[in-house]
């Protein structure tokens, strides 16, 4: 058992160190049909992704384990992990933590209550872009009472860089439809792992989609959901930015993600680096589903993880669930 524990390389990464880092989401096995037209047209460039082939019949789940004091945890085995559907184990089939390019698009707000957190915003957005790798690509929402796309797809940090720049903050806050576009705009990723970080300080009160909406849509679509939150203190003065943080963590829990509250403006460079250290250091587990019904419900999904002897109790976050096939 020491020579398993001296694998994992104390493989405890932690979290609040501030070098460079790629992003990399998750992804998995989704059901993607798309009810509503998205507040505009996305463009989408035909999708030609690499993917990972592991059979069409495979639920792929994306999983990042930490300790208790939030460090990642990286060299853990396919035997260390258990996943369940709807509570009926599953064999896992396959097993990787290779790194491969990832589709990931940044959801900006600008809105008027951004006004005085604008500039350390951007300066994270842009400290998260240069964690590229060559194969990585981006596009840029951003939103206030409207949503628009800012850039399609590009792998140039520096054009990304500049249309940050000379946007002002103004105007109520669509997060919604934010959320919306961008995963919309997904349907044109060349990658497999996709990913969405939001830059918010939360609350939405003027989108055209509902909570609803935008939760059906997350729940198909193959994409990881991170975010970085910029609260005030006490929560806001409105029930909208006092219902901001609970929005943001469910649709993150939703996907594997994880909400990051920022506390002061200062942080929000080191969370970006802290975001991409996580999405870099993931599982993929892909099982073959044991339910072999093509009834289109909702499966839920959990993953376990049973650290070697040595090591505490981890804690493991992923994807809750997918909708099965329904033909």
């Amino acid at each position: 058992m020491k020579t398993k524990v001296t694998q994992l390389r104390v493989s405890i990464l932690l979290l609040s160190i501030c070098s460079c880092c790629v992003l990399l989401p998750a992804f998995g096995q989704s059901k993607g049909s798309q009810k509503k037209n998205p507040p505009q047209d996305d463009g989408s460039l035909s999708a030609t992704a690499k993917t990972i082939h592991v059979g069409v019949d495979i639920v792929l789940v994306n999983a990042t384990v930490t300790d208790p004091y939030n460090r990642l945890v990286t060299g853990l085995d396919k035997e260390d992990f258990q996943v369940f559907e709807d509570g009926v184990p599953q064999e896992v089939a396959y097993y990787s933590s290779e790194d491969i390019p990832v589709s990931i698009g940044v959801i900006f707000d600008m809105s008027g209550s951004m006004s005085d957190k604008v500039n350390k915003a951007r300066q994270s957005a842009v400290q998260f872009f240069k964690t590229a790798n060559p194969q990585d690509e981006f596009f840029l929402v951003s939103f206030n009472e409207h949503a628009e796309l800012t850039s399609r797809f590009t792998s140039s940090v520096e054009d990304l860089q500049s249309r940050l720049m000379y946007t002002a903050a103004k105007g109520r806050t669509a997060l919604l439809d934010g959320v919306y576009l961008g995963l919309s705009q997904m349907k044109g990723a060349h990658n497999s792992k996709k990913a969405l970080l939001i830059i918010s300080d939360g609350g939405d009160n003027h989108s055209r989609y509902s909570v609803n909406d935008v939760k059906n849509f997350v729940k198909e679509a193959d994409v990881q959901i991170y975010s970085m939150g910029i609260f005030e203190a006490g929560g806001g003065g409105t029930q909208e930015e006092m219902e901001g943080p609970s929005l943001l963590t469910e649709m993150c829990d939703l996907t594997g993600g994880r909400l990051f509250r920022v506390n002061s403006l200062e942080e929000l460079p080191d969370v970006a680096t802290k975001i991409g250290m996580e999405l870099r250091n993931q599982y993929i587990l892909g099982y073959k589903p044991s339910n072999k019904t093509a009834d289109g419900h909702w499966r839920k999904i959990k993953v376990k993880v049973h650290p070697p002897r040595g090591l505490p109790p981890l804690n493991v976050f992923a994807r809750t669930g997918y909708f099965g096939p329904d033909h």
